[in-house]
Formats: structure tokens, C-alpha cells, sequence
């Protein structure tokens, strides 16, 4: 478990918690002395890899809308 902080204290240093958080500590809030939340980083997105879809779009996406269809898409 990382640190503990009580509620008052994350309202008053919710900026330089979300910091130490984001650089990799576990923050744990508690609520009248038991853990309540806890204040985690966020893993870093996959990241992304052209052509995942290659051969996945029938010609029929490449074809001119309908009117009826470019009118819903105006709306």
C-alpha cells in the first residue's frame, strides 16, 4: 500500500497528489482513519498500429451515400 492522506488533506493537495500519483505512487484517501479510494496512475495507452482494419472494408464503404442518407447525416 502506498501513502495514506485523509480526506481533508486530498481536497487541500489534490494537485500535487494527482502529480506523485502520476509519476507512479499509490495514494490511498481514508475516511475517518479506514481506506476509502485509492489514487492510482493510469497505465499508458497501447499504442496505435496502421493498418488493423486492412481488408476489412467491403467496397460498399468507398461507394457515394444515398440522398436519403446524406440528409440523416445533416441533421
Amino acid at each position: 500500500m502506498g501513502s495514506k492522506v485523509n480526506v481533508h488533506e486530498a481536497k487541500t493537495h489534490f494537485s500535487q497528489l494527482l502529480e506523485r500519483a502520476h509519476a507512479g505512487e499509490e495514494i490511498v484517501i481514508a475516511k475517518s482513519g479506514k481506506p476509502y479510494a485509492r489514487l492510482v496512475p493510469l497505465a499508458a495507452p497501447a499504442p496505435r498500429e496502421p493498418g488493423l482494419l486492412k481488408g476489412k472494408l467491403g467496397d460498399a464503404f468507398f461507394e457515394p451515400l444515398s440522398e436519403d442518407e446524406l440528409r440523416a447525416w445533416e441533421r
